[in-house]
């Protein structure tokens, strides 16, 4: 940790061990983004009227649920509030210590941020306040899957596909 207080650190500089124990908790990450989308895809559906359902309670082709308690909505909330801010964090740190321009850094980080906080209250707001919030929901998810999925991939790009810690290859058009 002592290394992100050092001026111009870059992943891409860190000593092998650093880089290896990044790559496994990114490997983590992978792993925890895959099966929530799963989930999502599988259990919750990817359609506005099964994310509706899914939370507000109601039927869709195959299935019929009951609405969520504000139990089960909190349980779920207090778990999740906890990991994405960890793992927010985490990788927030890493994609700083990255050649990403302070563009796609702002980018990726208030993605994650929005689409994690989109993601807290979209199940409470549609089982509360509307079905409507369905389609926060499936933007949130959305939003969450592009930060935190581009904060992985420019990690592991820094740390392992750049050579000599060159500035990463995502610069807007006019850009030097």
């Amino acid at each position: 940790m002592r290394l992100f207080a050092l001026s111009g650190y870059r992943l891409g500089g860190a000593p092998r061990e650093v880089r290896l124990v990044y790559t496994g908790f990114l490997g983590f990450t992978l792993v925890g983004l895959v099966t929530i989308g799963l989930f999502q895809a599988v259990q919750i559906g990817i359609r506005l009227s099964e994310v509706a359902a899914y939370y507000h309670g109601g039927e869709t082709e195959t299935t019929m649920t009951f609405p969520k308690t504000f139990i089960q909505l909190l349980e779920v909330t207090h778990f999740h509030a906890f990991i994405m801010g960890v793992v927010f964090l985490i990788l927030g740190h890493l994609t700083l210590a990255t050649g990403l321009t302070n563009y796609w850094k702002a980018g990726l980080l208030l993605s994650a941020f929005i689409g994690s906080l989109g993601d807290l209250a979209g199940g409470w707001l549609i089982r509360y306040v509307s079905t409507g919030f369905a389609t926060l929901q499936l933007l949130s998810w959305l939003t969450l899957w592009v930060g935190y999925g581009g904060m992985v991939v420019a990690t592991m790009w820094e740390m392992w596909g750049n050579p000599a810690g060159s500035p990463l290859p995502m610069r807007l058009p006019g850009q030097g």
